[in-house]
């Protein structure tokens, strides 16, 4: 299921890519030995735009960057934490948010409230502050722009990722190039309404601070939230996109047409790290995609695709590679989406081959050999055909493993 979007060329970079922005990554030994640390720095101040979790219980580092975007200080640096999620630690929490913040503002020359903060890793144990401090006194000092610059923080960021997750794209606007750069990581407690998942793009368009926010929560709403592991949604999750303007582009202040190529590349960006993020689901073996089509409104087809992907039995069923269409039924039925079932159509496809289980509403006879043949691919997509309007939506999830237990139940071993 590739990307595709004409104007926008994939440069296979990193968040690095974009001019006047610096990274890196390192273990500093929150961790035993993976990279636990990553820094994300612009050389001059950004306007920064952000998308946080729905959980009301949210994460220290969570309510501190809420704070700092909404005032709009010019934000000039991330730091990022991995192993510890500092979640449900009280006013120990806070007060290690702030240190974090204000150790590599010290160390940047910048003030403190620039600084965004994001932590992922084990809920309700204390930071490690004197190693986090320690490591961030070390590792700032290696901060550089080169792609491998990029991929060590796009390292630094994993827990149970089985790969770091990163992206560049370019296009023209003014005849000049402007680059977006991301890195991602997720693997469990993925649920839509943003879930364990930590996504920052950096970008050096030159655009209003309304653009930039408006933007970024339409991708959001059509990409990481469109996207479902395991059902869970997290205390830390966020999206956070840096923009700094070195592009040299005239400012966008009006959704014009540079404004809308900014939008698609922008949502490029996010779909490409939503679906790695699915595609290296804890235990995952297959990548599915739930289509709608015809439902009543968007909305309604968001909330079918959406309880279809989120389904164990639907996720199990398609981990043992078993055809019963009738568990997505049952899942579409309690969605909370109105339609009519039988007006319902069912179909299955992997690009080379495609089955019909139900049509109209009806069951059909299939061939068990050819859905076998379909349904032992990794990617799959199925599409609900509806007959109540013109809303549309797709949702992407993958198959519930064995191995998701075993992951889950060995997390704090």
């Amino acid at each position: 299921m590739e990307i595709k979007s004409a104007g926008i060329r994939n440069l296979k970079g990193s968040i690095t890519s974009p001019k006047g922005y610096y990274a890196t990554g390192s273990h500093i030994g929150i961790k035993e030995c993976k990279k636990d640390l990553a820094l994300i720095f612009s050389e001059v101040p950004t306007k920064a735009a952000g998308v946080f979790t729905s959980n009301v219980v949210k994460a220290s580092s969570i309510l501190w960057n809420q704070k700092l975007i909404q005032n709009q200080n010019g934000a000039r640096a991330i730091v990022i934490n991995s192993g510890n999620a500092n979640a449900c630690t009280g006013d120990v929490g806070t007060k290690d948010t702030e240190k974090m913040a204000t150790e590599l503002a010290s160390c940047l020359g910048v003030n403190k409230n620039q600084v965004l903060v994001a932590s992922t890793g084990i809920i309700g144990v204390p930071l490690p502050i004197e190693t986090i401090i320690a490591g961030i006194n070390n590792t700032y000092k290696k901060l550089g722009n080169t792609n491998l610059d990029g991929q060590l923080a796009a390292e630094a960021i994993m827990t149970t990722d089985t790969h770091p997750k990163q992206i560049s794209v370019e296009f023209t606007i003014d005849d000049k190039p402007i680059r977006i750069g991301g890195i991602a990581k997720g693997s469990g407690m993925i649920h839509p309404n943003m879930a364990t998942m930590l996504s920052f793009i950096t970008t050096d368009i030159s655009i209003s601070s309304k653009l930039l926010k408006k933007a970024l929560k339409k991708s959001v709403d059509d990409s990481y939230n469109m996207i479902s592991v395991d059902g869970d949604t997290s205390t830390n999750d966020l999206v956070i996109l840096l923009a700094n303007g070195l592009g040299r582009n005239s400012e966008i202040r009006e959704e014009n047409e540079d404004y809308f190529l900014f939008k698609k590349a922008l949502h490029f960006v996010n779909l490409f790290l939503a679906q790695e993020i699915v595609k290296d689901g804890e235990g995952a073996k297959k990548f599915i995609a739930v289509k709608v089509s015809g439902a009543v409104s968007k909305k309604d087809a968001r909330l079918l695709s959406k309880s279809v992907i989120t389904s164990n039995l639907v996720k199990t069923a398609f981990f043992g590679e078993d055809a019963n269409w009738g568990r997505i039924l049952a899942a579409m039925g309690y969605s909370g989406a109105k339609f009519n079932p039988v007006g319902v159509s069912i179909k299955f496809h992997n690009g080379s081959h495609s089955i019909m289980l139900m049509q109209d509403g009806t069951p059909q006879q299939f061939d068990e050999d050819l859905a076998l043949k379909i349904l032992k691919k990794n990617e799959i997509t199925v599409e609900l055909l509806l007959k109540e309007g013109t809303g549309e939506a797709i949702a992407w999830g993958c198959d519930l493993s064995y191995d998701y237990v075993r992951i889950n139940g060995d997390y704090r071993s």
